[in-house]
């Protein structure tokens, strides 16, 4: 079984860098919805995030002080200052996930863990519950990429090899459909 959820949380993040391939430094920093999404800012957010709960959870610390925990700003890891290069964020992904992966290898999924940041009801975990909830995480957050992508460049689907898009689509023709059925509700 844990075999099978390392496997979906590696393809999620996979999915997740490929939505950076191709973009300039603008395109993969710019928010494109009201609450400031935009790739980057997933890619650091995930990273961040999988050092926390692969790492501190199961008193494994990550080597590095985040500056989410230095902060008072909430949302310090979703997006990227101008002197934070797309360098420094992928370097940042590929240690937390090293780290993240050490434990994973390291540990049975029902290691005994504790997120201090949850409720004391529900605060102690497995690596099982954490692998899940990081891999729907993951996996959320490549929901947003999808959009975000779509809305810079046309680009959408899974990953290169296996996008889970209809082959030949007509997508103009399939959004005037939309569109059209969804003007007769007004």
């Amino acid at each position: 079984m844990k075999q099978h959820l390392v496997r979906y949380l590696h393809q999620g993040r996979e999915a997740l860098l490929w939505k950076l391939e191709g973009l300039d430094d603008y395109d993969a920093r710019r928010p494109l919805v009201p609450t400031g999404t935009n790739l980057l800012g997933l890619v650091k957010h995930v990273a961040a995030t999988s050092a926390g709960y692969f790492g501190h959870v199961f008193g494994r610390p990550f080597d590095e002080v985040l500056w989410m925990y230095e902060q008072d700003d909430l949302l310090v890891d979703l997006w990227c200052p101008a002197d934070e290069s797309r360098d420094d964020v992928l370097g940042l992904w590929e240690r937390a996930w090293a780290h993240s992966d050490a434990t994973l290898s390291e540990l049975p999924i029902d290691a005994a863990g504790r997120v201090p940041w949850w409720p004391d009801g529900r605060a102690d975990v497995t690596l099982g519950q954490i692998l899940l909830h990081m891999t729907a995480e993951l996996n959320r957050h490549i929901g947003h990429a999808d959009i975000v992508r779509e809305l810079i460049d046309g680009a959408a689907g899974l990953r290169p090899d296996a996008t889970n898009m209809p082959a030949g689509q007509d997508w103009k023709a399939h959004y005037d459909r939309v569109e059209a059925a969804a003007r007769t509700t007004r």
